[in-house]
């Protein structure tokens, strides 16, 4: 068995630690399921729809009975499959929702992301769904520390599944896990891949020669990128092994020996002196206690005259990413506010030139690799299981749902030192020769 089927198998649903029960088409344990529901059933029905304040939805019980909050025929119909489910929604609905839906307790009928867009925009105007959320967080979904000794397993978890499995639904040229940019809407995924590590080249203004260290470098395709195309030399930092050994692989069969250089460690392990610095998609590991470290590495290694870029996904306030993508998905992530993103750069007097919000173009991204992973879908049940496939769908379907009702934001930052006066006057370099 190959290390990348090793590191599968270890990674199978099991590593999701998802409650499966047995029996049925998705797992649920039809014996233990009643016909009868009672009023308590009733009454935690109509406290969840209350919670989220009585949006076009309805509740459809395991007896076919449904509930709704409105007279309006509802956008979407959430089927629950046993009592215990309303139990665990009212006890824990951020973390119990994803797993009672990966289990196939709860279904769907409608559009998944339109289902999640219509629940987000309704909790999001909810002060007490915010107090009840805060508690939750509190007692129960409290995120995962990123501390050095604990960043490697947490990579490890959402990035070093298979890298055949991200094949199935990222772009096949540059395996960009992150946003891409849509300067057209007709783009395809492969396009918009490019437009976007272009775009961001831009806003570096890289020329040949520059150093360039990367701190998070994925599948190695952004390094691959500015060193083929703008004749820069990149030493790219990562903590997840499989994408290092691909992003090897990959550097070596275009002939990029010696200007693309993969290093298999932690961002806060960078050494040296370099022209730019760039993160695309690696800030929101990093943990809101690490900033300033982070901010103090940038200062550590870049040149009196450099610059440097962040790209994250964010948010408007403050608060933490859902618990069950923490817990299942996506382990330690965070994504920050501005503000947040200010202790970066204050310590050092780092100088904030640029600011952009692609949080649509995020949400096109996902569209296609949903399109993409719903493709394949039996193929990923093949690989891993029902749940595996479930849980991913929903990853999915519910981070384009964040981008679109505005819960999720993505920020795109570009700064330098606050004494170097070599810096764009207008932005009219970011377009020419689009």
């Amino acid at each position: 068995m190959s290390a990348m089927d090793k590191g599968i198998q270890k990674n199978k649903v099991v590593s999701l630690n998802i409650p499966i029960l047995t029996d049925g088409a998705h797992g649920v344990d039809i014996s233990q399921t009643s016909t009868r529901v009672s009023s308590l059933d009733r009454w935690i029905t109509r406290k969840l729809l209350d919670l989220l304040g009585h949006p076009p939805l309805a509740f459809v019980l395991w007896n076919g009975e449904e509930i709704s909050s409105s007279t309006a025929t509802p956008d979407s119909r959430v089927h629950i499959r046993d009592s215990e489910v309303l139990h665990q929604l009212l006890m824990n609905p951020t973390l119990h929702f994803g797993d009672l839906y990966s289990t196939g307790r709860i279904d769907i009928d409608g559009d998944l992301v339109e289902f999640l867009e219509t629940a987000y925009r309704a909790a999001a105007s909810l002060p007490k769904y915010h107090k009840l959320m805060a508690a939750q967080t509190w007692l129960f979904n409290r995120t995962r520390p990123n501390r050095i000794t604990d960043s490697r397993d947490n990579i490890h978890h959402h990035y070093d599944i298979g890298n055949d499995f991200y094949e199935l639904w990222l772009d096949s040229e540059a395996m960009q896990y992150t946003c891409a940019y849509f300067p057209s809407a007709d783009l395809t995924l492969e396009q918009a891949q490019r437009a976007k590590m272009d775009h961001v080249c831009r806003k570096l203004r890289l020329k040949p020669g520059d150093r360039v260290v990367e701190a998070g470098s994925g599948w190695g395709g952004f390094a691959r990128h500015m060193a083929k195309h703008y004749g820069v030399l990149v030493t790219s930092y990562n903590i997840s092994h499989q994408q290092i050994v691909y992003a090897r692989e990959k550097a070596k069969a275009e002939g990029l020996d010696g200007k693309v250089v993969y290093i298999e460690e932690d961002y806060r392990l960078i050494a040296g002196e370099y022209d730019v610095f760039v993160s695309i998609g690696m800030l929101e590991h990093v943990g809101r206690n690490h900033y300033r470290e982070l901010g103090d590495v940038i200062h550590r290694c870049l040149a009196p005259d450099g610059r440097g870029l962040i790209h994250s996904i964010g948010r408007n306030k403050p608060e933490p990413i859902n618990a069950w993508i923490e817990k299942r998905i996506f382990p330690g992530g965070y994504p920050p506010t501005l503000r947040e993103m200010m202790d970066i750069f204050e310590a050092h007097e780092f100088s904030v030139l640029d600011i952009e919000n692609l949080r649509l173009h995020y949400a096109k991204t996902l569209e296609h690799w949903l399109s993409r992973f719903n493709q394949h879908a039996e193929k990923i049940e093949r690989m891993y299981d029902s749940a595996f496939t479930r849980a991913w769908r929903l990853y999915l379907a519910g981070s384009t749902a964040g981008f679109t009702a505005g819960t999720l934001q993505l920020f795109q930052v570009f700064f330098t030192r606050g004494t170097n006066n070599d810096i764009p006057w207008s932005r009219a370099h970011l377009y020419e020769n689009i």
